[in-house]
């Protein structure tokens, strides 16, 4: 690696900070490696696809390159950088979801396969695979209450639904969680 490209290991989270700021993509990159597994789990959590979960945490580093100048520091950048990427991955999945309705599926049998489990009834999901089966809006409210812990008011801004209705909906999630973890 040549040292131009090589990571300052060195550097603490406010410098590489201060850094980024100035345009030092070196400083960004050790943020990167700072935050870069934390949003990848979030991510994952969020869209239950690895694929997904790449693709936004790549975009939510560039929504925080491109805005490292609105960072002001009056939470920590973890925090900041998270409301990133819900944000980024709330608004990929809105636009493929809008993108989808405006396809009709060939296959009706295609439907089936999303969201589905084996019939055996042998067969036992962990809670992270419990999650993944659930349907996308119903995982994302439940993601960003019960693992990431927002509130109820949090999520409804975030995702532009009712409060009432998010409460609802985290219900329903976890009723169906736990049907799914006892078969």
């Amino acid at each position: 690696m040549t040292a131009a490209l090589a990571i300052d290991d060195d550097l603490s989270e406010p410098e590489a900070i201060r850094r980024a700021k100035h345009g030092d993509i070196r400083a960004f990159e050790t943020l990167y490696r700072i935050h870069g597994p934390r949003v990848y789990a979030v991510a994952l959590r969020l869209t239950g696809n690895a694929n997904a979960a790449s693709e936004a945490t790549q975009d939510a580093f560039v929504r925080a390159w491109e805005r490292l100048n609105t960072f002001r520091g009056e939470s920590s950048f973890g925090t900041w950088l998270h409301r990133l990427t819900v944000n980024a991955t709330l608004a990929t999945r809105r636009s493929e979801s809008r993108r989808l309705r405006r396809v009709e599926p060939r296959d009706p049998g295609t439907l089936a396969l999303h969201g589905g489990r084996e019939d055996d009834p042998a067969a036992r999901m962990d809670l992270e695979a419990a999650i993944r089966a659930l349907p996308a809006a119903s995982r994302t409210v439940f993601v960003l209450h019960d693992v990431e812990g927002y509130d109820y008011e949090e999520i409804a801004e975030l995702t532009g639904r009712a409060v009432s209705s998010v409460r609802s909906q985290i219900s329903r999630a976890r009723d169906r969680l736990r049907e799914l973890l006892e078969a």
